[in-house]
């Protein structure tokens, strides 16, 4: 069975994505962005529920049939009913699967769509958006705070950059733990979050703080932030917040920059707010500074760096 292991992010995958012939038509859903973009900075445990109970490619294919509470897994025609074997594969699947760092998802499908699967009202063609996939639904309930995203959703730029900055976010959490959790290392993982965290939601940004004041139980404080942290980053972050985020780092060198400088940032942040230009521009422009003027708290701070810089994730938004 496989492990949690920091050093690369392990991110389960539909398989289809990476164009393995498992759809039940016998074909596939390869997406380049996941096979050729993004593959090589994580290592993918690849899941089709369908092939794993047993049903081939090609397959009748399946849809979701909802009968009042009850949600069937049928082929449209009724004669192929797949529900109990595609809930108690998900159910155990899903057990082993502790290890992953995320989880990349192929949209609509009955199985593995996360959001707006067709559901049909039981004898009728009528359908509605509602449905979760099977397998989605299993996995998002025992992971609750797992970063899981939909390949078609990662097109759009700032789902993509929030996706995976909680990827990212998510593994550092996990190393810390597996390193030994104590109140120092709890107190110092916040530390570095602060200015992330006040980019994505500044009511976490002010809750989190004072619920690590005066830790009685370790363990129980620990998950209680870990909720919190999640929460906080699954909120996108905004050009107002990433705003004033830059701006209150802009304070820190308020002493060592000269005025042409404080000017030439001040307008960077300026015209990223307007839309002018890239978050990328004012990023880079303190991270020139932080190397530049020696600022220990501001170099710790993965708002700077929450992901790596060849995943180009802030280059166009």
């Amino acid at each position: 069975m496989a492990t949690f292991v920091p050093e690369k992010i392990q991110i389960g995958i539909s398989s289809c994505l990476l164009g393995n012939q498992v759809r039940f038509d016998g074909g596939h859903k390869n997406s380049y962005y996941c096979k050729q973009e993004i593959e090589p900075f994580f290592e993918y445990t690849t899941v089709c529920p369908e092939m794993a109970i047993g049903m081939g490619a090609p397959r009748k294919s399946v849809r979701q049939i909802r009968d009042g509470d009850i949600v069937h897994i049928r082929s449209a025609d009724g004669s192929l009913d797949v529900t109990d074997k595609l809930n108690e594969y998900s159910k155990r699947k899903v057990e082993e699967l502790d290890y992953l760092g995320g989880y990349i998802l192929c949209a609509k499908s009955p199985t593995c769509g996360m959001e707006r699967v067709t559901e049909y009202k039981i004898g009728t063609n009528n359908g509605s958006k509602t449905g979760v996939g099977v397998f989605a639904k299993a996995l998002m309930e025992r992971y609750p705070f797992l970063p899981v995203e939909e390949e078609g959703r990662l097109h759009d730029l700032p789902i993509r950059e929030n996706f995976f900055t909680r990827v990212f976010a998510y593994n550092d959490w996990r190393k810390m733990n597996q390193s030994g959790l104590t109140k120092h290392k709890l107190m110092q993982f916040h530390s570095r979050y602060k200015y992330l965290l006040m980019a994505h939601s500044p009511k976490w940004y002010r809750d989190l703080g004072p619920m690590l004041a005066d830790i009685q139980d370790l363990e129980q404080t620990a998950q209680q932030y870990f909720e919190g942290f999640m929460t906080a980053l699954k909120i996108i972050a905004t050009r107002k917040n990433h705003t004033s985020t830059l701006q209150h780092i802009q304070g820190y060198f308020k002493k060592q920059l000269s005025a042409e400088q404080k000017e030439e940032l001040s307008e960077s942040i300026l015209k990223y707010r307007q839309g002018l230009l890239p978050l990328l521009v004012p990023i880079t422009l303190i991270n020139h500074y932080v190397r530049e003027f020696h600022t220990p708290y501001i170099e710790e701070q993965v708002y700077l760096n929450p992901h790596p810089e060849a995943l180009k994730l802030r280059y166009a938004y």
